[in-house]
């Protein structure tokens, strides 16, 4: 019996086995019609992301290539693209089951500011560097003509090394950071190598990649791992933890929350800062949840959700709903029952007349 080549009980990449290979695949739009290359992108990525697209970007075509390499449970891609918007909608996230973490490393081109983008104060419009986003949270960006390397991480090992995971959520590590050149040398060389190591050597060389984008992130998150950062992390969960056992509990405040865990209230405001205050992350919490629940329960008013989850009014979940999703929340059900009827029909497809 072959044993496998590669194992490691606390790292990120699985087990292979000696006979397996690197999945591979590209994709480019050089072959479409110049009004059907940013559809045939679309189409290439829209299992994972939106590309929002006008009429006019269509017409003048779009180039666009992507090479993606898979070993268990790590994905990498290089790819080279014109500039573009892409969104993960609310909708998206409250219908699929994608729930892992996903760095974009950009060696060359820009980020621009969006939902869900965060960013120093200090920082222009766009910025070069490496952003991070939580697939299980919506996110609008701007992306110049670029070069990126993506690499995406299992959420079980993002949050072994962040014991608040989603604080990463739009974090931008700006180029000249602490590790940010090692990482995109890193990155370069695993676009450069990956067509030709074994299976083994790919999910070393991954499970590398991705240690070092986690301790890029821990450092601009100032996760050092001693004990007040310890002790931060720990807090902050309890907070988080006592905010979702009590979404649906009209009378949740910060005060309830402070007064309940018994803390310092100026310590927890400047903690949860990055989320623009402690009520900011309830109230977003709150849209998170009933996005959810337009989904799960479409039987249900959007009033009877507004209404079990805090909100005062209808009216007043339907602003706060569309500030932060940018739709509505009828809007919503509607964009995620249709994405939920497509991809039924794709799945019935696959096993028609020549399906497999």
């Amino acid at each position: 019996m072959k044993m496998a080549s590669y194992t490691r009980q606390d790292g990120l990449a699985q087990a292979v086995a000696p006979d397996a290979g690197i999945v591979r695949s590209s994709f480019s739009t050089y072959a479409s019609k110049v009004d059907q290359q940013l559809l045939a992108w679309r189409d290439r990525v829209g299992h994972v992301v939106d590309v929002l697209a006008s009429k006019a970007q269509i017409a003048g075509g779009f180039s666009g290539r992507i090479d993606r390499y898979a070993v268990g449970d790590l994905v990498f891609t290089d790819s080279v693209t014109d500039a573009m918007s892409l969104e993960r909608s609310v909708a998206r996230v409250s219908t699929d089951m994608r729930r892992d973490y996903v760095f974009h490393v950009f060696v060359q081109g820009e980020v621009g500011a969006g939902m869900g983008v965060q960013k120093k104060r200090s920082a222009p419009n766009s910025v070069q560097g490496i952003v991070a986003f939580d697939m299980d949270q919506p996110f609008r960006v701007e992306r110049s003509a670029c070069h990126v390397l993506t690499m995406f991480v299992p959420r079980a090992a993002v949050e072994a090394a962040f014991p608040d995971a989603d604080l990463i959520h739009g974090r931008v590590v700006e180029h000249g950071a602490p590790l940010t050149q090692l990482v995109t040398n890193h990155a370069l060389a695993l676009s450069r190598d990956l067509p030709g190591m074994s299976a083994a050597q790919a999910a070393r060389e991954l499970d590398a990649g991705a240690q070092l984008l986690l301790a890029a992130f821990r450092k601009q998150a100032r996760l050092s791992g001693d004990a007040r950062a310890a002790v931060q992390a720990a807090v902050m969960s309890q907070v988080r933890r006592y905010v979702e056992a009590n979404l649906n509990q009209p009378d949740l405040s910060p005060s309830s929350v402070v007064d309940a865990l018994q803390l310092k209230r100026a310590t927890i405001y400047r903690w949860f800062a990055h989320e623009g205050g402690l009520g900011s992350y309830i109230r977003n919490r709150r849209l998170r949840e009933a996005a959810d629940e337009l989904v799960r329960f479409p039987q249900l008013q959007v009033i009877d959700i507004a209404y079990g989850l805090g909100f005062n009014s209808a009216s007043d979940f339907t602003r706060a709903f569309r500030r932060a999703y940018g739709m509505s929340p009828q809007d919503a059900r509607v964009r995620a029952l249709e994405l939920q009827r497509v991809s039924k029909l794709e799945l019935l497809s696959s096993y028609g007349p020549g399906g497999r």
